[in-house]
């Protein structure tokens, strides 16, 4: 078996670690296969209801893609290349972007390249202030191909965007977070407690329900606002005759839901 990929389940949360030390936890095609069979098994486990996606090591969340590897790609030509490396990222990328489960990058250390836009697919994202990320493509004379030419600019903006892959600049977790890549910066202490606090408050609601508003988020951003609606609404159908949203309503005319989510009603998980 591949130890490319680590795994760890604990209280309903699984800790995917990508584990290449050596090289960084650069993606070679061992690991992006190996972390989408382990994604294929996490969605039909019951028994897990997040999942927490970090680097081994003290420096790198992910280098990027494995250069040394595509380049062989590359040098077989056009074909070899766009279907073991182009097309096998964005495979990767877009089961971790419509995963129906919440995925959480935990971001350590250095997010370059395909680990950047790991970061860009995944649902949430917590970053030690020892991280760094980049879009360093151009200069290997070649556009990110993992998604980065798209999500990226849907998250940060065109220009913003554009800066950033046009120079290949490395920059810091307080503007991934501005930019809205990633949504808190942390001690590096504090990385992996507070990846499992997030993951934690989310398990506290229906799965049902977080799996409805991933699907309706997902699908809609790439649609009008009116054909994202029709989605939406899709969503709140497939709720209607769960027990998850009858039990919720039930215990909120019964005024045992105050302030806080209700803790306990979806206690699968713990």
């Amino acid at each position: 078996m591949s130890n490319t990929v680590l795994i760890e389940i604990s209280e309903g949360i699984a800790v995917l670690t990508l584990n290449r030390v050596e090289k960084l936890n650069a993606l070679n095609y061992e690991l992006i296969d190996r972390l989408l069979s382990l994604l294929d098994a996490i969605e039909v486990n019951d028994k897990i209801g997040a999942v927490i996606l970090t680097g081994a090591g003290e420096r790198a969340f992910s280098a990027g893609g494995d250069i040394h590897e595509f380049s062989e790609s590359v040098a077989r030509g056009i074909n070899p290349a766009v279907r073991d490396f182009v097309r096998r990222g964005q495979r990767l990328t877009a089961r971790l972007e419509a995963f129906p489960k919440p995925v959480i990058a935990a971001v350590n250390g250095i997010a370059y390249g395909g680990g950047c836009e790991i970061t860009e697919a995944v649902h949430l994202a917590v970053a030690s202030e020892r991280a760094r990320f980049a879009k360093p493509e151009i200069k290997l004379g070649m556009p990110p191909t993992f998604g980065g030419t798209q999500r990226l600019p849907r998250l940060a903006g065109r220009k913003r965007a554009l800066e950033l892959l046009l120079t290949g600049e490395d920059f810091s977790p307080d503007r991934a977070r501005d930019m809205g890549l990633i949504n808190q910066v942390v001690t590096h202490e504090d990385l992996m407690p507070a990846a499992r606090d997030l993951a934690r408050r989310i398990m506290g609601y229906s799965p049902l329900a977080v799996r409805a508003i991933i699907t309706a988020v997902t699908r809609g951003l790439n649609m009008s606002i009116a054909e994202g609606l029709l989605v939406e609404s899709e969503q709140f159908a497939l709720m209607v005759p769960t027990d998850d949203l009858s039990d919720a309503l039930a215990a909120w005319k019964g005024r045992r839901i105050h302030e806080d989510p209700p803790r306990g009603t979806f206690s699968r998980y713990y």
